[in-house]
């Protein structure tokens, strides 16, 4: 017989709390939407919390059973404390993850769910039930009754390692943020007092070059220094002497006043500083990412190091945050897109057609990302292989092929953390891709197999008749813009090339070719939504559709109105017929134009 504490259903009580820097709010509504008890004010502080846990011990002590559904309106980093100490209330907590300084017990016969949501979304709940009321009150009754109708799903509280790597994280960001500011800044004055060194230099906050113009602050100054004092600024290139004090002499600059120049020293100081501060926050960072609990062997893939390993762990937080790797690339914002305005280096307007990178996502994180792809070119098979394919295919942009290392390497951080493997260089033929290598080996049997015949047996229908065992095509992942194959094995393809249409058709799958025109797509299920890239050129709307399990496209906009297939879809966007966007296709993603003979099975 089950015990009567166990019958008796348990009093659902729904608690939310508002919080803020100083103090929080809370309200307590049971199931029939009435006043569970007095509401509360109570600051952040030992004792306010205090005040907390006797409220909900004197709701308890009025039922035999009570589920607390507690609700908080994480505004920043206010809800941080009261989060993890409502979790020690529920359970006792990890003591791992106990506030400094505090055994909290956990309350007696009670049962908690605790969940969070962000400010947005309160605020959007707040305004369909109370309309335009706002205030603290009116908050905390809103995430109480959210926690009671809508039972939300409960949050779990962050380990007290990752909690720590996030909060380097965040200060690395506002430190990197902040020198990116000054780089700017420092750029105005220079443009003031040596607009010409721009011309000279690429990267103006480089060693040399915040030496240099901390002895010259002005090309006043430089113009009277002479090349042997420029020969002892360390590392300074020597070809660039003649240039600089060239520069400096027939310089237009407009300001040349000794207060100008102090501004540009402490314009100096402050960048050294910053740097400084970047470099210590690095180093903690990786501290921090060594002590996790458990390796994620994201440091193991060539090019990445231990930095922006801690960076992609500090944001990507959960292996099971991300179902796809291209919802990884989505969230971070690696997607190149068009501009075209201003000029460039030698003063020529840039071209109509100018790639960059997209600026959604984490701006630390595609930092750091940026500079693993450019070691990645040079160590990782995978990366220099895409980046060899796609500066073939776009030698003038060369960006966009650093851009899809990018994203090759966010493909594999996804691998890597699922499986809980180390990257290992050798699990993929990425010079000669799986389907390419297997038809020629293919080919080379069957060569073999003409030079010398298997002789004929009775009985032996396999042996002359059919090919032994026909090598199973492989057909590269949908979704992975690394399906692109390398130019060297490309079938030699020509206008006179007989192609198979449904062949084709067969071997690629429409997310292939969408993932390669860069197209930013948005859904969960096999219906994805987005801006049209054939009549629309601004990245904006939602009227083109893509059906991956169909493998269909289609453009809602009346004035467009495009559909079809894979095929249709690369000529539509490439302004090509279908045939050539047929050949184009195979020459692109190293398909067959027909099938080749004794690889298909026939019956009959």
């Amino acid at each position: 017989m089950a015990p009567l504490s166990a019958a008796v259903p348990a009093q659902r009580v729904g608690v939310g709390i508002d919080t803020s820097r100083y103090g929080h709010y809370a309200a307590f509504l049971r199931d029939d939407l009435q006043p569970a008890a007095a509401e509360l004010s109570f600051a952040e502080s030992a004792a306010g919390y205090a005040q907390l846990r006797q409220r909900l011990e004197h709701i308890a002590q009025r039922h035999s059973r009570v589920h607390f559904a507690i609700r908080l309106d994480a505004a920043g980093q206010y809800a941080e404390n009261l989060l993890h100490f409502v979790h020690q209330l529920a359970a006792g907590g990890d003591k791992a993850n106990r506030l400094a300084n505090s055994d909290v017990t956990p309350l007696a016969n009670v049962t908690c769910s605790i969940s969070t949501g962000d400010p947005q979304r309160n605020k959007n709940y707040r305004a369909a039930v109370f309309g335009s009321h706002k205030s603290d009150p009116v908050e905390a009754r809103a995430a109480a009754r959210y926690a009671v109708s809508e039972q939300p799903a409960p949050v779990q509280v962050m380990p007290l390692q990752l909690r720590i790597l996030r909060q380097v994280a965040g200060r690395l960001q506002a430190v990197v943020r902040q020198r990116t500011r000054l780089i700017n800044q420092f750029h105005h004055l220079l443009a003031l007092t040596f607009p010409e060194l721009a011309l000279l230099v690429k990267d103006m906050a480089t060693g040399w070059v915040l030496e240099m113009v901390h002895r010259y602050p002005t090309a006043k100054r430089l113009a009277h220094a002479a090349a042997g004092d420029l020969e002892n600024i360390p590392y300074l290139p020597h070809q660039h002497i003649d240039a600089l004090l060239q520069h400096a002499r027939t310089s237009i600059a407009s300001l040349a006043e000794p207060v100008v120049e102090e501004l540009v020293r402490d314009q100096v100081r402050q960048l050294r500083d910053v740097s400084a501060r970047q470099k210590r926050l690095e180093n903690l960072l990786v501290s921090s990412y060594q002590h996790l609990p458990q390796a994620n062997h994201l440091d193991s893939i060539s090019g990445i190091g231990s930095v922006t390993a801690a960076v992609l762990t500090a944001f990507m937080l959960d292996r099971d945050r991300f179902e796809t790797p291209g919802k990884l690339v989505a969230y971070f914002g690696v997607l190149p897109i068009e501009a075209a305005s201003g000029v460039d280096r030698d003063g020529k307007p840039r071209g109509p057609r100018r790639y960059v990178m997209s600026r959604r996502g984490n701006d630390l994180v595609r930092r750091y990302l940026w500079m693993a792809a450019l070691s990645a070119i040079r160590c990782n098979p995978a990366a220099r292989a895409l980046y060899a394919r796609v500066v073939a295919k776009h030698p003038d942009h060369k960006a966009i092929a650093v851009g899809h290392v990018m994203r090759k390497l966010l493909h594999l951080v996804f691998a890597i953390w699922k499986t809980n493997k180390p990257f290992d260089p050798a699990h993929y033929p990425w010079h000669t891709p799986a389907h390419v290598e297997q038809r020629e080996l293919r080919d080379e049997e069957q060569e073999h197999s003409a030079v010398a015949p298997t002789p004929r047996h009775e009985g032996n229908q396999a042996a002359g008749l059919k090919p032994a065992a026909p090598a199973r095509k492989e057909v590269t992942a949908a979704g992975s813009i690394t399906s692109t194959p390398n130019i060297s094995q490309t079938p030699a393809v020509d206008e006179h090339t007989c192609v198979d249409f449904a062949h084709l058709k067969r071997q690629l799958a429409i997310a292939q070719v969408v993932d390669h025109l860069g197209l930013c797509l948005r859904g969960s299920g096999p219906q994805r939504r987005g801006p049209c890239p054939i009549h629309r050129g601004d990245g904006r709307g939602r009227t083109f559709s893509v059906n991956l399990d169909q493998n269909v496209f289609h453009c809602f906009d009346a004035a467009c109105a495009k559909k079809g297939d894979v095929i249709d879809l690369w000529a539509s966007v490439k302004g090509m017929s279908l045939r050539e966007a047929a050949l184009d296709l195979i020459r692109t993603f190293s398909l067959e134009p027909t099938p080749t003979p004794g690889t298909e099975k026939r019956d009959g």
